[in-house]
């Protein structure tokens, strides 16, 4: 049988091939970007399970997956790495990976939803790590960070194989597993980024400029060199001048790096400020400082600015309504009171209010 194939790619780029998995019935053989095999799983339909091997020595497993009803175990045969259970909970759309057993303190969770899955690690307050969005045309699933619309971390591109076979929790569990990436599988390909990198285009910055340059037009001119070196000849600056225009190929604009006398202040003032000394640009101010004459409320005593409202407050006169008893004011409301008449609503039978029919 033909063996499937899925290849990813690293970020949203389509050229960097980062690693292979060759998937077949019997297991899935995880190659990197040389063609070198880096992991080996085998499957046993049997026993349902699945081992990682050696791939230098297929018959030494490395961890061995069990799968059952309830979810995954995962057990290790390296010494510091503590085993992992993976149970499925809400009906089978959530999976809880556990660290060191069943009792084990909560990691993360994976949360199955209409276009992919969720992963959220335990401990930042229900905000997503990362989420695998599966393409509806079944050839991709992105892996991106942060939320459904973060960076792109992985593509995967599927050949011969649907993504939608993934989409159920024990077939993403088998995903997750030989999809996963150690942190020292990370260190490496980043290191080799950085070498391919540096390698390229030794002493050269892989952002540099690489359009047409452009010359000064004081730059050097080929030519012999003088015999009195104290006087430059024509055409070439001096010794000094071009030390501070070794630019090691970085591109300039000659007009910005000839310095200008450029005019200040008010249109037609050809005045440059440098000559004019310190005193003289504060002598001005200081002056209409010492003028400055005191307001006329100065020469207005307190006691004559807050008279008038002392004496308002002492003529306030009573209203009207003070000279009316309070016999009077509440006598009238005593006489309505006793002369209250029945509304019209009193004249109508319960009968008739219950049924809310008019009777006969």
């Amino acid at each position: 049988m033909t063996e499937s194939v899925i290849t990813e790619f690293a970020a949203n780029e389509r050229e960097r091939l980062s690693r292979v998995y060759r998937y077949s019935p019997g297991g899935v053989r995880v190659l990197d970007s040389h063609e070198t095999t880096k992991r080996l799983y085998k499957f046993d339909p049997a026993t349902t399970t699945m081992t990682e091997n050696d791939p230098a020595q297929p018959g030494r497993i490395l961890r061995r997956f069990v799968f059952d009803n309830y979810g995954m175990l995962e057990e290790t045969f390296s010494f510091g790495n503590p085993p992992r259970t993976y149970r499925y909970e809400a009906g089978g759309r959530q999976i809880v990976m556990r660290e060191g057993g069943d009792y084990g303190a909560v990691g993360k969770t994976f949360t199955f939803e209409g276009n992919g899955v969720a992963e959220t690690a335990f401990g930042r307050d229900g905000s997503i790590e990362r989420v695998y969005v599966f393409d509806k045309k079944n050839e991709t699933i992105l892996i991106r960070r942060g939320g459904w619309y973060g960076d792109i971390e992985r593509r995967l591109v599927f050949e011969r194989l649907d993504v939608s076979v993934f989409s159920e929790p024990e077939a993403f569990l088998q995903f997750l597993m030989f999809t996963e990436k150690s942190q020292r599988e990370t260190d490496a390909e980043i290191d080799e980024e950085v070498a391919r990198i540096r390698g390229s285009d030794p002493g050269r910055s892989r952002y540099a400029y690489t359009g047409p340059r452009h010359a000064s037009d004081n730059a050097a001119q080929p030519g012999p060199v003088p015999a009195d070196r104290s006087r430059p000849m024509p055409g070439r600056a001096p010794a000094g001048r071009a030390a501070a225009r070794d630019d090691a190929g970085i591109d300039f604009i000659p007009d910005a790096d000839t310095a200008r006398d450029y005019p200040r202040g008010p249109p037609g003032s050809r005045e440059r400020s440098t000559g004019i000394p310190i005193e003289e640009r504060f002598r001005g101010s200081r002056d209409e400082d010492r003028t400055l004459n005191p307001g006329r409320s100065a020469s207005i005593p307190l006691e004559e600015r807050f008279r008038s409202s002392r004496e308002e407050d002492r003529t306030l006169t009573k209203g009207r309504s003070a000279s009316i008893p309070l016999e009077e004011r509440f006598g009238n409301e005593e006489n309505d009171r006793d002369g209250l008449s029945p509304g019209r609503s009193s004249q109508i039978s319960y009968e008739e209010r219950k049924t809310g029919r008019r009777m006969q």
